[in-house]
């Protein structure tokens, strides 16, 4: 799915000279792509500032790290944008979650994706969560007064600063996990948790966000891999492992029917364990693109 992976597993957006992919479809070797090289072709690129970070509007181009993920669109007419926020600083996550965002959207809209700096790098604890609120209140107030943006996603499973940023702009704001537990609970099914994060208080919220939404009665509660998050989300064949463990023991234990992926940087793992379960393991980042839409479309 990825054209090239940094030491996290996660794909890096592209540099000068490299290809963006299009619609989730990688052009290096194939079709698809489209040549990023910003240095050789001086006027042929828009930058639009939004906040503290540019993107790179007419090339489809992205940096890694400082500024925003891109995709871009060949549709004719100008396509809505939807902005995607990534509550913690790894750049590398963020074009991750970009491009399943791009591939979810098939064309529909644009995706613009925007790297928290300042944040921590990966979110475990409450105090990371405020922290990163904070980031994501100021930058998607700024996002929003863009008139070609038509909805925000928060995209860190435990939603910081959504309902303080739904507060500040007019344009509609998702939370992927908010949307996740609302996709896992469709038709009344039974669904839990598997997840790096095992601070019990971020535990216990995931309990509270499902009674806020009145599906606790369909809760069947969290499984968390062993270890160290920051070090287990380094090595992709070793994530994959945790939790395909706790996806089984979420479903054969806890009696489960849909299993969410807890945490916009695994949703890529949740891709590929799927073929390994007859339940669906839903994956977060989509699950908040898929209700985005529908305001966009």
């Amino acid at each position: 799915m990825h054209d090239r992976v940094d030491d996290t597993g996660f794909a890096t957006a592209p540099r000068y000279g490299e290809y963006l992919p299009q619609n989730g479809i990688p052009g290096p070797g194939g079709s698809g792509g489209k040549r990023c090289d910003m240095a050789r072709r001086p006027g042929a690129v828009r930058a639009v500032l939004v906040g503290v970070v540019a993107t790179a509007a007419l090339a489809g181009c992205g940096t890694d790290g400082e500024g925003a993920a891109v995709s871009s669109s060949n549709a004719a007419e100008p396509l809505k944008t939807i902005v995607l926020i990534n509550p913690n600083s790894s750049g590398s996550a963020t074009a991750s979650m970009v491009e399943l965002a791009t591939a979810e959207a098939r064309g529909a809209a644009r995706i613009v994706g925007i790297t928290n700096e300042g944040a921590p790098a990966l979110l475990t604890t409450p105090q990371d969560m405020e922290t990163a609120a904070r980031g994501v209140v100021r930058r998607g107030v700024e996002a929003a007064r863009d008139p070609e943006v038509a909805a925000i996603v928060v995209s860190a499973f435990s939603d910081p600063g959504m309902a303080e940023l739904d507060d500040a702009v007019t344009v509609p704001v998702f939370g992927i996990g908010t949307e996740a537990f609302r996709e896992a609970a469709q038709g009344g099914r039974a669904f839990g948790i598997a997840t790096v994060t095992s601070d019990p208080a971020l535990v216990e919220s995931f309990r509270q966000k499902a009674a806020e939404l009145g599906i606790e009665g369909q809760y069947r509660g969290v499984r968390v891999t062993p270890g160290d998050a920051t070090q287990l989300v380094t090595s992709p064949d070793r994530l994959d492992a945790a939790l395909r463990e706790a996806v089984r023991q979420s479903v054969d234990q806890d009696g489960a029917r849909a299993v969410i992926m807890g945490g916009g940087p695994l949703s890529p793992s949740a891709l590929r364990l799927q073929p390994q379960f007859d339940v669906p393991l839903v994956v977060a980042v989509n699950a908040a693109i898929r209700s985005a839409l529908k305001v966009v479309e």
